[in-house]
């Protein structure tokens, strides 16, 4: 009985020995690397954005039309939307999936601290009840962004123009 239970236990070791052998093989080498980190940078507002706005920037510095069901070789430019409640976005691609350019619209978005400052300095007292927020990029040219506002103030209303600066156009 002793060498029967010796053998079983020897069998046991012997046999988890055997299935820790690891067949390594080389796998080759994963660049990755940002194509549209540009885009990025040039539309940051280098503060707390709104969270729709920085949500769907991020989506479009990240997508690529070579992954997508329609993309074919023979065509040099996708043109792709996305949309939120809050806003959209249409963007240019190359065929090698670069961002060329985007035309941006949001509405009802948090402000800026600039934004917000040069409207109670000019406007104290005013109130802001509407605002679109649009941007133009241009891969060449860089962005441009403009605030669009209607202030109130008891039973007056204006709208003003201004740009990412605080400054009023």
């Amino acid at each position: 009985m002793k060498k029967v239970v010796l053998g079983l236990l020897a069998i046991g070791f012997a046999f988890p020995t055997y299935a820790q052998t690891v067949d390594t093989k080389k796998l080759s080498e994963v660049i990755v690397y940002a194509t549209n980190y540009k885009y990025l940078k040039d539309v940051n507002t280098r503060e707390v954005a709104s969270i729709p706005v920085e949500l769907l920037e991020r989506k479009v510095a990240a997508y690529n039309p070579k992954g997508s069901d329609f993309y074919q070789d023979e065509y040099d430019l996708y043109q792709i939307s996305f949309y939120l409640p809050e806003g959209k976005i249409l963007a240019a691609y190359d065929k090698d999936g670069n961002l060329i350019r985007t035309a941006e619209r949001f509405k009802d978005i948090n402000l800026p601290n600039p934004i917000r400052e040069a409207i109670l300095k000019r406007f104290p007292g005013w109130t802001v009840t509407k605002d679109v927020y649009s941007v133009s990029y241009h891969k060449k040219k860089g962005a441009a962004k403009k605030y669009k506002l209607k202030l109130e103030n008891g039973d007056e209303t204006i709208r003003v123009k201004i740009d990412e600066t605080g400054e009023f156009l």
